[in-house]
């Protein structure tokens, strides 16, 4: 049997944030929940997360989590007390412990199940992940022989001059055996700089104890900081850029594009600089993304191409042709072949096949039969001060500049809107619809402006 306990109790001072550092958005997802998402895999028996600072906000954030244990640690006083807090809910627990920290978010699968694995096989009481680190100021190092066998953890803190010159850094991943851990916790002391409890400190009496190093030292930083939370973000875009790459996606300048753990794309994509997707966006097979999209929460089909705009909680079905400069809000809805060009917005819409809005528009709850052109600066005048209302355009219709439908509103198919028109009333199919002042013409009207200004000369 295997538990998983995450501790996620500290401060985070150095964050310098009202936000809890478990909670730090990374790549679309929190510290916290990318170190839940790295042992999902294992299948463990029981998942506990030891919270403290802000216990409720953390909570709160992963309560929809199935199966997740809270455990609170009050007052906050080192690792092995986090764990200590363990004894009571795994009373009576046979099998693994698997200790991960929650601000270190970049852990592959495969590296704790050869942490796992290399447990099992082994024999030992402790099983530790370590890695080796150009500059290891700050981490604990790890002493062992060359079998693997680990002597000792000492802290930077507590470390002799001789000492830090280990480069074998503790990553602060562990799995024991739960049963003799248990045995060894209530005997931890805090005679140490920091005067906290240590669950290093269980290694020293815990045997057999084993490490096995990481390969990739990235995988175990630890993150306290703003500066290390743009480092790990870089690391973990690096990885998604690469994957997609990988799978058939061509990004002109990769750098210059982020993502998010939940973007998909299909064959033949082109992303081009600046372009930034976040959420659950999925992007179909020979789509052209940029340069300087953002596309959130949305879903394109294959062959569509999107310039310089942004896209929210949107559907875009086959053939669209998005931007320069256009904005497609929440609850828009493109069939295939649509054409939104610059300084259009379109929010809470549907659009049927073939539609144009090619300049200066807005369409706000509205909807849109088959091959509707709408003409430059038409706007669907959806809020009456209270309530939103729709407008509905049958297909084939067009609009001419400067057209305001007022909603609710209803024009038929084939109707076309004299530009500058202001519409309240519904038009039926077929019609040519008019609502603006006569034309009025004044000759000579300069003439006697100028004659007037003469006179007062």
């Amino acid at each position: 049997m295997l538990a998983v306990a995450v501790l996620a109790a500290g401060k985070g001072t150095r964050m310098k944030s009202a936000l809890p550092k478990v909670l730090q958005p990374l790549a679309g997802a929190t510290l916290v929940e990318r170190v839940l998402a790295s042992c999902r895999h294992l299948a463990p028996e029981r998942q506990l997360l030891i919270v403290g600072h802000q216990a409720e906000r953390v909570e709160r954030s992963l309560s929809s989590v199935p199966g997740l244990e809270f455990v609170l640690q009050q007052p906050q006083n080192g690792t092995g007390h986090a764990v200590q807090q363990l004894l009571k809910p795994l009373a009576g627990f046979e099998g693994e412990l698997l200790v991960l920290n929650g601000d270190v978010p970049l852990l592959r699968p495969e590296t704790l199940e050869s942490l796992l694995t290399t447990h099992r096989e082994s024999g030992a009481a402790v099983t530790l992940l370590s890695a080796r680190l150009a500059d290891p100021s700050g981490y604990g190092r790890v002493f062992a022989d060359a079998s693997g066998q680990v002597s000792g953890i000492v802290e930077h803190r507590d470390c002799d001059a001789q000492q830090l010159r280990n480069d074998l850094t503790n990553a602060g991943i562990y799995c024991f055996d739960w049963a003799r851990l248990a045995a060894v916790l209530p005997s931890l002391s805090s005679d140490n700089d920091q005067g906290e409890l240590y669950l290093t400190d269980t290694v020293a009496l815990l045997r057999p104890a084993m490490h096995l190093e990481v390969g990739d030292p990235d995988e175990v930083a630890g993150i306290n900081d703003r500066l290390q939370l743009a480092q790990c973000e870089a690391v973990l875009q690096d990885r998604l850029r690469r994957h997609w790459m990988a799978e058939g996606v061509s990004f002109t300048d990769p750098g210059s594009c982020t993502l998010s753990e939940h973007t998909r794309f299909g064959r033949d994509v082109l992303v081009e600089p600046q372009c930034h997707f976040r959420g659950a966006t999925s992007i179909g097979d020979g789509c052209r993304i940029g340069p300087g999209c953002l596309i959130e929460n949305s879903h394109l089909d294959d062959g569509v191409e999107v310039i310089h705009s942004v896209l929210r909680d949107s559907s875009v079905a086959t053939g669209c042709v998005i931007g320069p400069f256009a904005q497609l809000r929440a609850g828009t809805h493109l069939a295939a072949g649509c054409r939104i060009g610059n300084f259009v917005e379109v929010k809470n819409s549907r659009l049927g096949e073939g539609c144009k809005a090619n300049h200066l528009s807005y369409l706000g709850d509205a909807d849109l039969g088959a091959d509707v052109n709408v003409g430059a600066g038409t706007i669907t005048a959806n809020f009456d001060g209270v309530r939103k209302h729709r407008t509905v355009i049958g297909s084939n219709s067009k609009t001419g500049a400067n057209s305001v439908l007022v909603a609710p509103i209803t024009l038929g198919a084939g109707v076309t809107v004299g530009a500058g028109s202001t519409l309240t009333r519904n038009v039926p199919a077929g019609a040519l619809a008019l609502g603006r002042a006569r034309q009025l013409v004044k000759e000579n009207w300069n003439a006697g402006a100028q004659q007037q200004q003469g006179v007062a000369g």
